[in-house]
């Protein structure tokens, strides 16, 4: 019997701000690269942290929160999303299970469809620690509605854990017979400093009042 080629490419998470998308590229790397925050539009640039299994090498572009821009930087922000939806082999919804799924979301789906409509979507309900399995079931099936019978849902936490394997192996299915593009034990493309500016910008975000711009980047 032949062994299991191995396979890389690239994914993207999408969603609202806020539904989980840095905690679970973290998660997903086994190390803090992603700065997260309660506040939205945290991110600001696309990050690519690299997820290392045996077998498959995914690296992960984790985007600003998508959102109908009210300001010329909100469009800059999704302008950068929307070049990175062309570029990645599968794109991933995030939908938190303790929240209903609203116009915004059937927004990003639409946006999402008319930009990459050849992509594959996988559907992530995140942070399924914060309710019970009925609530987590009620929301598989919401998520179902919006992306179709065939899409492939995932409800994971990433605070806990909970499913992150699981996710993992289903990404790797989804990608092409490949290369690893990074060296074993690379976590991020991202420079040193970077990270650096970035985590100190988190602890800013998270430890100053309400009255903290957002030009503090």
């Amino acid at each position: 019997m032949s062994e299991p080629e191995f396979r890389s490419g690239f994914v993207c998470f999408v969603g609202r701000p806020n539904t989980g998308k840095s905690t679970l590229t973290n998660a997903l790397v086994g190390s803090k690269i992603a700065i997260t925050s309660s506040r939205p539009q945290t991110t600001r640039h696309t990050i690519r942290g690299i997820v290392h299994r045996e077998k498959s090498q995914l690296i992960l572009v984790d985007t600003p929160g998508l959102h109908r821009p009210r300001t010329l930087l909100g469009q800059r922000l999704n302008d950068l999303v929307q070049d990175t939806y062309s570029e990645v082999d599968v794109i991933c919804l995030c939908i938190p299970a303790d929240e209903r799924i609203g116009p915004g979301d059937r927004w990003i789906v639409k946006q999402v469809r008319q930009i990459a409509p050849k992509t594959q979507i996988v559907g992530i309900v995140t942070k399924i620690d914060k309710v019970g399995r009925d609530a987590v079931g009620k929301q598989l099936l919401e998520v179902s509605k919006l992306l179709g019978p065939d899409a492939e849902i995932v409800p994971v936490s990433a605070t806990s854990g909970e499913q992150v394997e699981l996710l993992v192996d289903v990404l790797s299915a989804q990608m092409e017979p490949g290369p690893a593009f990074y060296p074993d034990g690379e976590l991020t493309d991202e420079p040193e400093e970077v990270l650096m500016a970035e985590l100190i910008r988190e602890a800013a975000l998270e430890g100053l009042g309400d009255e903290l711009p957002h030009s503090l980047a």
